[in-house]
């Protein structure tokens, strides 16, 4: 690996703490607490990654885990994040208040049995009581790990339903009072305790333990390096380390932010030392974190919530994944290559600190750790069980090294110390920071659950779907963008996970209405609410990354978006043409076996082909830098081979022919514009 100290660009403490501010933007601003509060939170945290396996392994019903997972959401938010910056650090008595009224709002859901659900439509006053606290929590709790936007969305949806009545057409309704809305959201498995919170206590939380596990074995450590190693010692090597690492990253943190960070304060020295300009180097860095959220086998949560409403198999998810995510690293991988004839730096070498033989040979059970989940599932195992055998088998495989082990052989040789070295131990840290960190995650489901409750109980889905197909006039690529506009604008504002969830229910149904396959539908609208987390203001990944590179925040979002854009045509693909179905392998493991693999290499080629025009086009450099003329032909190119149809196919193939024979013909023959250009110091936007 590169020795950060062979160059002069280093990664100081206040660039690290920066990042880890646009973290906590993502996860909240949690209390760092020491002494009995710290080991009381830190027992709880434990306890509930404890429940949540022991719920995997052994059968909990739905009407009590739910309930359970949601009151340790709650409380534990209500705890460990406060209710303003200025009470930081400490644990104020409304903050006990509120944790005691959310497990009060479990127990009295549980002890009420049957009698408890029957009455949902027909509430009494206590009902109406604790349904009311736990709506007000929800929104508290989401205020407080993930800022004020989507609570206020959720209100407006809670207004929505009060106001049906009073709304113009065509928005009316009927309108519900607060004793049937209650009923729907706290009594039924509809509303907060719906779909959403379901994933989260069943999937999410396991995927996040089990991601903790892989970290604190040393798996986030070993893929670096291990990727450093397999792509170091060429020109092109720094950047593909990036590409290789932020996808290997993307099981142990699940996070964009955290892998653009955790990567980032490794590569930046060493992308800076062959040649990034800093605001290129951010975008490369965020661009790699925001493939972790897309690439099997642990996507992000979202995927799960996919699995869920299509009433599918996570496999499923998993294999509709393959092709785009595998286009989306070859969008990626496309760009570095050209990066290293546009910034100069192809007599550029770094050092390997050891070979890709040794480490796989040392720490080859990571890798073990990682497919076991996908090979669990196709031996049968549902995904909640896979990802528990698969935690189990990181957990023993640790051992097989003693620098990985999860409990220190010390804790056996002496006995005295054994509570000290066990709390201590990378187990009783994997197991809390399982709970920890996924509580913004679901906290955000159980509001999630209020917008979605709303939109059952008004039908607004289909009043949406209904207003998009007529301003879209029946047009089916007019309604694609309008709802990749939708769900762009309201990735702005939310997180990934509610953004997709908001527009599956209000937006997804005007694309199915016009023949769109479910599958492919919702496929579409996670991979343009992923886009969040490349788009100001929310742009959190490159503000991450510009932290660490001192580079412009904005223009290093640009920079991402030059990296990333042609790989988000795709989804346009798979929505505009039955043929552009092939990229999600059908959807369905039960028709795969039958799939026509010839439709599918064709259109997966031709999709490849128009991504390479568009990496070209948006990087303006082939061999030489391209002229404008040869950049707009490659980027109208790029756009006709990403539009399914044979007409459209033969004018990309035609106009694409026709910017690369004016560019390979003024390359041998004469001097490019800009020849001048010797590194990438002269430009800091998107070029």
């Amino acid at each position: 690996m590169t020795d950060s100290r062979e160059t002069e660009v280093t990664v100081s403490e206040e660039a690290l703490h920066k990042a880890e501010q646009y973290i906590e933007e993502e996860e909240g601003a949690a209390n760092h607490l020491t002494g009995w509060l710290g080991a009381f939170l830190a027992t709880a945290a434990v306890a509930m990654s404890l429940f949540h396996l022991y719920a995997a392994y052994s059968i909990v019903p739905t009407q009590t885990l739910r309930p359970i997972h949601v009151g340790f959401v709650l409380s534990l938010s209500l705890l460990l994040f406060p209710v303003a910056r200025r009470f930081r650090h400490r644990i104020m008595w409304w903050d006990w208040l509120a944790a005691l009224l959310s497990v009060a709002i479990v127990v009295y859901l549980i002890q009420g049995g049957d009698d408890f659900t029957d009455r949902n439509t027909l509430p009494n006053g206590w009902d109406v009581f604790f349904g009311v606290s736990l709506i007000l929590l929800v929104l508290e709790a989401m205020r407080r790990t993930i800022g004020w936007i989507l609570p206020v969305i959720s209100i407006c949806f809670l207004l929505y339903a009060f106001l049906g009545p009073y709304l113009p057409h065509p928005w009316t309704h009927r309108g519900y009072d607060i004793g049937r809305l209650v009923g729907f959201m706290y009594m039924t498995l509809e509303g907060i305790y719906g779909v959403a919170v379901d994933v989260s206590s069943s999937l999410i939380i396991l995927f996040t333990i089990f991601g903790a596990f892989l970290q604190f074995s040393g798996a986030g450590r070993f893929y670096i390096d291990f990727s450093f190693s397999a792509m170091g010692g060429k020109p092109a090597g720094a950047g593909r380390t990036v590409v290789l690492a932020s996808f290997l990253l993307g099981g142990p943190s699940g996070s964009g932010v955290a892998t653009t960070v955790t990567l980032g304060s490794v590569a930046w020295p060493m992308l800076a030392k062959v040649g990034y300009e800093r605001n290129a180097a951010g975008g490369l860095l965020a661009a790699g974190g925001l493939g972790a959220i897309i690439s099997p086998p642990v996507m992000g949560a979202a995927a799960f919530i996919i699995a869920e409403f299509l009433k599918i198999s996570y496999l499923d998810v998993l294999l509709m994944a393959v092709i785009p995510t595998a286009l989306f690293y070859l969008a990626l991988f496309l760009m570095v290559e050209i990066d290293v004839r546009k910034y100069g730096m192809g007599r550029t070498i770094f050092k390997k600190a050891d070979t890709v033989w040794n480490l796989t040979r040392h720490y080859w059970f990571h890798f073990l750790s990682l497919i076991s989940i996908v090979v669990f599932m196709l031996m049968g195992f549902s995904p909640v069980l896979a990802v528990f055998w698969a935690t189990i088998v990181s957990f023993l495989t640790s051992f097989l090294r003693p620098d990985t082990a999860m409990i220190s052989r010390d804790l056996f040789r002496d006995p005295g110390q054994t509570w000290r070295l066990l709390r201590q131990s990378p187990l009783i840290q994997a197991l809390r920071a399982g709970s920890e960190g996924m509580l913004g995650v679901g906290a955000t489901c159980a509001g999630a659950g209020i917008i979605v409750g709303v939109v059952t109980l008004t039908g607004l889905g289909l009043k949406f779907s209904g207003i998009v197909i007529d301003y879209a006039g029946g047009s089916l690529f007019l309604t694609a963008v309008y709802t990749a506009l939708v769900v762009w604008i309201i990735g702005l504002a939310v997180p990934v996970t509610a953004s997709y969830i908001i527009c599956a229910v209000i937006a997804a149904p005007a694309l199915i209405k016009l023949g769109v396959p479910d599958f492919a539908a919702h496929m579409f609208i996670f991979y343009y609410a992923v886009l969040s987390e490349v788009s100001p203001p929310t742009a959190l990944s490159p503000f991450a990354a510009s932290a660490i590179t001192g580079g412009d925040p904005y223009k290093t979002t640009m920079q991402c978006w030059k990296y990333t854009i042609p790989a988000f045509l795709v989804p346009f693909v798979f929505v505009l043409d039955p043929s552009g179905q092939g990229l999600l392998l059908t959807g369905s493991t039960r028709t795969l076996a039958t799939a026509d693999a010839w439709s599918i290499l064709q259109v997966t080629l031709t999709t490849a082909a128009g991504i390479f025009a568009l990496a070209t086009g948006f990087q303006g450099w082939l061999r030489i830098r391209t002229t404008l003329a040869e950049r707009c032909l490659l980027i109208a190119a790029g756009c006709a081979l990403v539009y399914p149809g044979l007409e459209s196919h033969a004018i990309g193939f035609g106009l694409g022919f026709i910017a690369l024979v004016l560019h390979w013909r003024r390359a041998r023959s004469g001097t490019p514009p800009g020849a001048g250009r010797s590194g990438p110091q002269a430009t800091g936007g998107p070029g």
